[in-house]
């Protein structure tokens, strides 16, 4: 177009005809020009995933925005997950003319593997590793139909991203325990409060699950050259997607949490599988945050990616703290006939309901039962009991240095295996309760009082900061986004 608003075929058209022509056809050649389209390579770690598997793949099918190739890695297996995802095997094409999409799925069975899930990802990299963009698919997650579209197209947008992870839930239907309607409603509060707290801060993700997050494979070969590593992931920490993150940060790149994209990951429906799968990540976080060398592990306190981890162990310690202290200053209280309710206890409990229920009503898909486990306060509370006993088991594991293969726990849980160390914390609360009321008990009554003064008045003091700090919380806009 000219600077007098006559197109340029017009002109040419208005001296030479012949010339309006060429014209016309030039333009309409450079219109046809094919569009330079990213190459996404998915990758899918699937260790005895049979009751999973198909749903993945049909999910990945349904996309709007179809991978160029999709590697289902088995590992270890000893389940039909090879048999069934062998039927999704081959070429798969959709659509016509400009709107034709097409991928290929390939299975396959890499056997035994001691580097489990990050022996998979490392394997599934080196055939991708070649595509602009590394899809990360668990063997147990499902996505809404947009969430490549949204995902490439976010991290398009913008060079300086090295990965972005999905905004991740649990799908609660299907559930026929009581158990486990009360375990996944807990897991799904508390990802919805982990996300917003994301999305909140300029959509800033300190750990790309690998549940379902995208990568520059040019960031993750950033990240092999900068540590002297052969590939991007390492079996140096208990959550690989944690450490990869920081490593990919360190390289320069950012990480990001998508605004729109979303999937839905497996959820732990007994106590044993939670406890196992908590216990294992918290270990890892715990040895990332860590000051000092372990091994080939280096603790990094100061990285930007690791002070959200520091402020949940804060939070999960000053939470600890106070039920603790609450429960041994009632049980003294009453054995000196000291006790007297206070009405304004309530305030604390009010506004913790509050803030779950505003968690609650912040989920994208938030349903009947999200709701009563936000009002109905006793849920979220013995859930946040649980929680402090994976809590207290971490740090336990971390400073007695034992060796355990968690990830093989973890595994051995999800089967209906694992023990009953989850019990564990129970006990020594128990334990700790009593022996710090029976010192109390044999001090003279003037010292009794004495501690239940300062007791009373240390736990006043810090419960009016936890209630200062959920009011700010719950004042907080949510900016339009959803958890």
């Amino acid at each position: 177009m000219t600077d007098d608003g006559i197109g340029y075929a017009d002109r040419a058209s208005s001296i030479d005809p012949a010339m309006g022509e060429y014209a016309d056809e030039f333009l309409a050649n450079i219109e046809a020009l094919p569009t330079y389209r990213s190459t996404v390579g998915c990758v899918i770690p699937a260790y005895n995933e049979e009751d999973a598997i198909a749903d993945v793949l049909d999910s990945l099918l349904a996309q709007t925005r179809l991978p160029d190739a999709i590697h289902v890695i088995v590992n270890n297996t000893t389940d039909a997950t090879v048999e069934i995802a062998s039927h999704f095997a081959g070429l798969h094409i959709r659509g016509e003319g400009a709107e034709e999409q097409m991928t290929e799925i390939f299975v396959h069975d890499i056997g035994e593997n001691p580097d489990k899930k990050v022996g998979a990802l490392n394997y599934g990299y080196t055939l991708v590793e070649g595509m602009d963009f590394f899809l990360g698919v668990d063997g147990d997650t499902t996505a809404d139909p947009h969430a490549i579209e949204y995902l490439v197209r976010e991290i398009e947008d913008d060079e300086r991203i090295g990965g972005i992870s999905a905004i991740y839930s649990i799908d609660d239907s299907g559930l026929d325990t009581l158990m486990s309607k009360f375990l996944i409603a807990g897991q799904r509060a508390q990802f919805a409060a982990f996300n917003m707290q994301n999305l909140l801060r300029g959509r800033n993700m300190a750990v790309l699950g690998g549940q379902y997050s995208i990568f520059s494979t040019t960031a993750l070969r950033a990240v092999v050259k900068q540590t002297h590593q052969r590939y991007p992931w390492v079996r140096d920490s208990e959550i690989e997607d944690s450490l990869l993150s920081l490593e990919i940060k360190s390289a320069g790149y950012l990480t990001k949490i998508s605004a729109h994209a979303r999937a839905n990951v497996g959820g732990m429906t007994t106590l044993q599988s939670l406890d196992a799968q908590q216990v294992k990540w918290n270990t890892g976080a715990i040895d990332l945050m860590w000051p000092g060398q372990r091994g080939d592990t280096k603790g990094q306190p100061l990285h930007p990616n690791l002070r959200l981890r520091w402020f949940e162990n804060i939070s999960m310690v000053t939470n600890g703290f106070t039920r603790l202290g609450f429960f041994f200053l009632v049980i003294t209280s009453l054995m000196l006939n000291a006790f007297v309710f206070v009405i304004l206890w309530i305030v604390p409990t009010i506004m913790a309901m509050l803030l779950n229920l505003r968690t609650a009503h912040a989920m994208h898909n938030a349903n009947k039962r999200d709701y009563l486990f936000a009002v109905l306060f006793f849920p979220a509370e013995i859930y946040m009991w649980i929680r402090l006993g994976h809590f207290a088991r971490s740090w336990t594991k971390f400073a007695s240095s034992s060796q355990t293969d968690n990830w093989a726990l973890q595994a051995k849980a999800e089967s209906g295996g694992g023990g009953y160390a989850h019990f564990a914390p129970i006990a020594v609360v128990a334990i700790v309760l009593s022996g710090a009321v029976a010192i109390w008990a044999q001090l003279p009554t003037v010292l009794q009082s004495d501690v239940l003064f300062v007791g009373w008045t240390v736990l006043g003091i810090i419960t009016i900061l936890q209630t200062a700090w959920m009011a700010l919380k719950l004042l907080k806009r949510h900016k339009g986004f959803k958890a």
